[in-house]
């Protein structure tokens, strides 16, 4: 997995976001990696539920009917459930992949507390 990660890193340079996070606990520092494909993809979803969450509020001022309404509220949350499920898988595939090749437990408290939260 190490070898797959670090070639995926490599294919990504040119377009890939780096953020570094201090994890005060443990005092260790990593990278987070995102490639410019992944947050854009992530960015295009997101611009697409507000537009769609605008429509359902145009949707209450013109008074219409309120089961559609609730209808296109369930749809933005799928869009929102689906989003956070990307942000989660590539979150996984490689942020926490490096905490853990780095032995950064803290990462791993942090995401089941985010998992948490998120399903909720």
């Amino acid at each position: 997995m190490n070898d797959v990660h670090t070639r995926e890193q490599e294919q990504n340079k040119d377009d890939e976001h780096v953020h570094e996070h201090v994890h005060r606990h443990m005092h260790t520092q990593h990278r987070h990696i995102h490639s410019n494909r992944e947050k854009k993809a992530v960015i295009n979803r997101l611009s697409k539920a507000i537009g769609h969450i605008e429509a359902i509020k145009r949707m209450i001022e013109n008074d219409e009917d309120c089961s559609q309404v609730l209808i296109q509220l369930a749809a933005v949350r799928a869009a929102i459930n689906n989003t956070g499920n990307t942000v989660l898988k590539n979150h996984i595939s490689h942020c926490i992949v490096e905490a853990v090749e780095q032995g950064d437990t803290e990462a791993i408290k942090m995401l089941n507390n985010a998992i948490d939260m998120f399903v909720k």
